[in-house]
């Protein structure tokens, strides 16, 4: 595991840039943490919410045009490329989506969402009329991109 103290300067600055090339908002807070899961963290229980359709596109953080078309989704943490499958706990309804994207955002992070998804893979989850709905997301196959390192912020002063 890699620890790594970065200045909050260099924080922002990162956002910054960050923001600019990806749809979804990267953590602004200095209090806020990213801490990635193992490989053995293969199943989460979260939330899910799904994209607006404004996002269509839009760039996505591996660079891909977005489109709600298509069974993608966003993870804060999971490699991009990493395929996962989301079931609705209400209903008992699955998907397989592929992760493209960085999210949720840190408020709906905040607020116990763990993957965003696409309108096509909520519709297939039914899930569109509830807005939200309390996932399983399991990983089936890792991304190529490596876990990020913890990213632990301290400000200076």
């Amino acid at each position: 595991m890699i620890r790594l103290s970065i200045s909050l300067g260099t924080l922002l600055s990162s956002i910054a840039l960050g923001a600019a090339l990806t749809s979804h908002p990267v953590p602004t807070s200095a209090e806020e943490k990213l801490v990635p899961p193992s490989k053995a963290t293969r199943t989460q229980v979260g939330l899910a919410s799904y994209y607006s359709r404004r996002l269509d596109g839009k760039k996505t953080a591996n660079g891909e045009r977005f489109s709600n078309e298509e069974l993608v989704a966003a993870h804060r943490t999971y490699p991009l490329g990493t395929r996962v499958r989301v079931t609705n706990l209400q209903n008992g309804k699955s998907v397989v989506v592929r992760i493209n994207d960085r999210g949720a955002s840190a408020q709906n992070h905040r607020e116990g969402v763990i993957i965003d998804l696409s309108q096509a893979a909520a519709s297939q989850l039914q899930m569109k009329h509830d807005g939200r709905v309390r996932v399983r997301v399991s990983v089936l196959e890792w991304g190529e991109e490596d876990h990020p390192a913890i990213v632990e912020v301290r400000e200076n002063g």
